[in-house]
């Protein structure tokens, strides 16, 4: 059976922002230290501190927007002890971990960092444990071209222009890990800490912190006369009911990638609210800045069986993790004119990284990673309805293929674990590129990358796909 797909031209979702291809890195396991940072004096080759293999990973991928430095770490982050040359070794805490932190990545390393690799940067303030002034200083040591003694301080060590942060976390999940708030008390709170921000830098854009449904609703009613103060409101989403990472079933595959899919009722849902409380009177993005798969290996909570204890939140990275990500990259453009950014959790080694690296200096590339990469075409491009009629059928009948398309190009699914699947695409794409392996739960590592994009074959706009592939065409 063919698969018959259209792209429709005459039906436009939106464009496609840079800021949807996000990612997260928090002080959490081996993500920043050991991952992305090694240190200047390492025997790992590296730019400033940063391993030269990840930021020529990064700027490949691409990586145009990063969220720092948390994550449940934000809520107990000191900006202060990361900048100049004299730094305190601290507790470093976050998602139940305790580790030493030597503050030797700090504000500067990151920002820097982030002009290496094209990132956008995106910082997470301290509600939990800090200040509305701390908040303020922070934005000031970044952003002020006045001659204050904080941008002066930021000239002393080695930037004398402005960084320009534009994206600031007010705070995060402070329903939990970031103070234990309820959601009328958080908004109080965001509002006296979007004040004092905004009179230090008008220019910048404020993400407020959400959850679920109940206090998404609370915290937006307490708001909606201040909705003046809100840019951006920030809801996570974790996709856990897929089983083991790579001992799964039949079930649990489908499970999975059926869990991607529904995302977008909850970016709907939270668009609603927000729509409800502004009255028109202003567009609030929705920020999912934490999304992806988390396997319950990697957990305490959740579905399971899960880990017994805390460890460093290392998990598998497979074909499976792969096809859940184009699923929810397709949710991300049909929903492009609502979401403001996603950011995948997270960057290197930690849940479901597209980078993974290991003790002895070894660095590989995930499935998810190539996904990403298959991507770049949609960057910064509109975003239009695919449809599709015909084919090969899932258990639960929904069709096997679902696609995305955008005017640089089609992403193209076969959801089904075990079916190949034909595909008649229109005839302008000619090139392409399809990612694929023998099995769902395969991966990369250290020693072997065998999952890793081909080109993908196209006669007479047939295209075909094995099963759990994912082709890009152009």
């Amino acid at each position: 059976m063919i698969a018959n797909l259209e792209v429709q031209l005459d039906q436009l979702y939106g464009t496609i922002s840079p800021r949807l291809y996000g990612h997260f890195a928090e002080h959490l396991g081996r993500c920043c230290y050991d991952g992305l940072f090694v240190g200047k004096n390492s025997s790992i080759p590296n730019i400033g501190g940063f391993r030269t293999d990840v930021i020529e990973a990064l700027q490949a991928m691409p990586t145009p927007l990063l969220r720092w430095p948390g994550g449940c770490y934000a809520d107990h982050y000191h900006w202060k002890d990361g900048v100049g040359p004299d730094r305190p070794v601290r507790l470093g805490l976050s998602c139940g971990l305790k580790t030493l932190d030597t503050n030797e990545l700090g504000t500067d390393e990151f920002l820097h960092l982030c002009e290496l690799i094209g990132a956008e940067p995106y910082l997470a303030g301290n509600v939990g444990s800090g200040s509305p002034e701390e908040l303020c200083h922070w934005v000031e040591y970044c952003n002020c071209d006045m001659p204050t003694t904080l941008a002066q301080q930021r000239t002393a060590n080695g930037r004398t222009d402005p960084w320009n942060v534009k994206l600031w976390g007010v705070g995060n999940e402070n329903w939990g890990c970031g103070g234990n708030y309820d959601p009328e008390s958080y908004a109080l709170e965001y509002r006296r800490y979007s004040l004092m921000v905004q009179h230090v830098d008008p220019s910048v854009e404020l993400v407020v912190c959400g959850h679920d449904t109940d206090w998404n609703r609370r915290c937006i009613d307490k708001l909606r006369h201040h909705m003046n103060f809100v840019d951006h409101y920030s809801i996570h989403r974790y996709w856990i009911n897929g089983g083991h990472g790579t001992s799964f079933s039949e079930e649990e595959y489908y499970a999975l990638l059926d869990e991607a899919d529904q995302t977008e009722d909850f970016i709907v849902e939270t668009r609603n609210f927000l729509e409800e409380a502004a009255g028109g009177q202003k567009k609030v993005g929705i920020a999912l800045d934490e999304w992806g798969v988390w396997h319950p290996e990697a957990r305490t909570w959740g579905p399971g069986p899960v880990a017994a204890g805390l460890h460093d939140y290392t998990q598998a990275g497979t074909m499976r993790d792969a096809v859940a990500t184009a699923v929810g990259l397709e949710v991300f453009h049909r929903q492009c004119d609502s979401l403001s950014m996603a950011n995948l959790a997270q960057i290197v080694n930690v849940l479901q990284a597209p980078i993974m690296t290991d003790e002895a200096g070894g660095m590989w590339l995930t499935p998810t990673y190539y996904v990403l990469q298959m991507h770049r075409a949609h960057i910064g491009q509109q975003a239009y309805r695919v449809t599709i009629s015909g084919g090969e059928s899932l258990p639960c009948g929904k069709s096997a293929v679902s696609a995305t398309a955008s005017s640089g190009g089609l992403t193209i699914t076969n959801r089904h674990m075990t079916k190949s699947s034909e595909v008649k695409i229109p005839v302008h794409y000619k090139t392409g590129a399809l990612l694929a392996s023998e099995q769902p739960n395969e991966q990369n590592s250290a020693s072997r990358s065998g999952i890793c994009p081909k080109n993908v074959v196209i006669q007479d706009g047939m295209i075909h796909l094995p099963p759990h592939s994912v082709a890009t065409v152009c």
